[in-house]
């Protein structure tokens, strides 16, 4: 058990941001094609987080051609590059999944200042 907790404190020894509820965060994923391997990122706000400690994951939306695309990104995986947080929205909510009904102006969030 000893053994568990010592491999999971040396996974979160990086320096990863503190991703909030309703930020909008940049991430850059490593995507394998073949023998290639290229960054590309993925921007959106954060609606949902789960778990915690090393098994943490964040949910992504974004709209992309008018088309809502969520993504779900473990936070301490190898294939993610980096994290940015672009913006800090103000959120009173854990889940922010009425976001999902709401197109336009009315899907943005306050911003923290």
């Amino acid at each position: 058990m000893d053994l568990i907790k010592e491999l999971n404190k040396e996974a979160l020894a990086g320096d990863k941001p503190k991703v909030e509820i309703g930020d909008t965060v940049r991430m850059n994923i490593r995507v394998k094609e073949g023998s290639r391997e290229r960054v590309q990122a993925f921007e959106g706000i954060v609606i949902a987080k789960k778990h915690g400690g090393i098994e943490e994951s964040v949910t992504v939306r974004r709209l992309s051609y008018g088309v809502g695309v969520e993504k779900v990104f473990p936070l301490y995986s190898p294939t993610i590059e980096s994290v940015q947080i672009v913006r800090h929205g103000i959120a009173r909510r854990a889940k922010l999944y009425y976001l999902r009904d709401r197109v336009g102006k009315a899907a943005k969030l306050k911003e923290k200042l």
